[in-house]
């Protein structure tokens, strides 16, 4: 039996789309490799958000092909989409595969297997993705050990920040079919999953490219409304599509996880102007108030994108103080990358790194104060946790996960409870970083 290896870079929609190919080659015959053992077709899906993402998936393409030298080498991904001429010069690549083409990659394989695709440059498959308007169905029943799979739901996006080469590389917003969405996640609690995690590329976009538009609200209600899975779980969402009825549905859902991630990049108003940002630092203020009145335990994680262009002291402090003075749970913090065909590539006025540096350590010392505050609230409280599998000091503890996205190690002997909900009550925070608890047997197992 042929083996494959898939290595994914970045982001949830690649670990998604990289199951589905995965799938594909499994339905065909094909079986995936360990790590250690050789195979003969390696796919290297890329990233390109940041400008060490992009390094970081040159330097994994050559460390396959050094280990694999006998194999196929594929790439795909954002940074195959954005800069196949690059990797083109990576001496050992056979296919460099773009988005548009990425659901043809086992069909690619095994058209192939009878010729000899050892030719001396790579064949190139990109096309302008700019023009694409269909989803691609990249169907994924399993997800490897995961317990809380993930569902594309939406590809592309139309915002076109200064600083996001994400446009450029995933194309205009396109949406999976509300139908098909529901249909996946039956099928996903039909194979034993109990949370399934909404993703995309501007998942707040969904629905707006139908004829006629619909919503993300409109999704959600309905999967709400149909309890087609224990558990449903948003990724990140842009502040000013988090409308007031979706903080009410998840307000009064079971099943809609009181989590929020939102990506504010920067609290201060001129340097929002510059990223083409549609929204004020009021505006979010309001929102993250909202949320949090109307669902108090909810967990909210911030991104905050440091270092853009023109902030000065000022506009840092801006940022750090709004952070500061709201109730976030934890923050996700990235220095500016500048990317080559974004409008921020050429701004002048670049802050130098050593500050950058500095100013990313003062956040993230923020960002764990507000999760340490938010943790120690958890004590004494009882949730329902997801159980992901073991982990922690030893074998004796089980990793887990609330709905609000609180990290949990309870103590329960050498029980095997990987992806059952089980109550747990909270006792205590360890080392600043995760709760420890203890599982009420009794009651609340499924």
């Amino acid at each position: 039996m042929q083996k494959f290896i898939i290595t994914t870079l970045g982001c949830k929609v690649n670990q998604y789309e990289s199951e589905a190919i995965a799938q594909s080659l499994k339905a065909a015959g094909w079986a995936q490799a360990d790590r250690e053992e050789p195979a003969g077709l390696c796919i290297v899906n890329t990233c390109t958000v940041t400008h060490k993402a992009a390094m970081q998936s040159r330097q994994a393409i050559r460390q396959i092909i050094r280990a694999n030298p006998d194999a196929r080498i594929m790439v795909t991904g954002c940074y195959a989409q954005t800069e196949p001429d690059v990797i083109e010069k990576i001496e050992g690549i056979h296919d460099i595969v773009g988005h548009s083409d990425k659901h043809c990659i086992p069909e690619m394989v095994l058209d192939s297997i009878v010729e000899n695709w050892k030719s001396p440059s790579p064949a190139v498959t990109c096309h302008d993705i700019s023009h694409e308007r269909v989803f691609r169905q990249l169907p994924v029943t399993a997800f490897g050990s995961r317990t809380r799979p993930f569902l594309k739901i939406q590809d592309g996006c139309d915002a076109f920040c200064t600083y996001c080469i994400v446009p450029h590389a995933r194309g205009r917003s396109r949406s999976m079919p509300p139908e098909t969405v529901l249909e996946h996640i039956t099928q996903l609690k039909a194979a034993g999953y109990h949370e399934a995690v909404l993703t995309g590329i501007h998942v707040g976009c969904y629905g707006l490219d139908f004829s006629p538009q619909s919503s993300l609200y409109s999704l959600l209600r309905r999967i709400h409304d149909s309890e087609a899975i224990d558990r449903v779980r948003l990724s990140s969402v842009e502040p000013h599509e988090l409308t007031t009825d979706i903080i009410s549905l998840v307000a009064e859902s079971d099943i809609l996880c009181p989590h929020f991630h939102i990506p504010l990049q920067s609290g201060d108003e001129q340097i929002l102007k510059r990223m083409h940002r549609p929204y004020t630092k009021d505006f979010f203020r309001e929102l993250v108030t909202r949320i949090h009145e109307q669902i108090p335990h909810a967990g909210i994680g911030v991104d905050t994108l440091i270092g853009f262009p023109g902030e000065d002291d000022a506009a840092f402090e801006n940022t750090y103080a709004l952070i500061r003075d709201l109730p976030v749970t934890y923050l996700h913090v990235f220095p500016f990358s500048p990317r080559k065909g974004t409008p921020a590539y050429t701004f002048a006025d670049r802050v130098p790194s050593e500050i950058v540096k500095a100013r990313c350590q003062k956040m993230r010392e923020l960002g764990l104060m507000k999760k340490k505050a938010f943790y120690k609230n958890l004590i004494g409280q009882t949730a329902d946790v997801l159980v992901e599998g073991r982990g922690g000091p030893s074998d004796d503890f089980l990793k887990c996960v609330t709905p609000n996205y609180v990290p949990v190690l309870l103590s329960c002997g050498q029980k095997n409870m990987k992806n059952t909900i089980v109550k747990a009550r909270i006792n205590e925070l360890k080392d600043e970083q995760v709760l420890l608890g203890q599982a009420e047997l009794t009651e609340g197992v499924f």
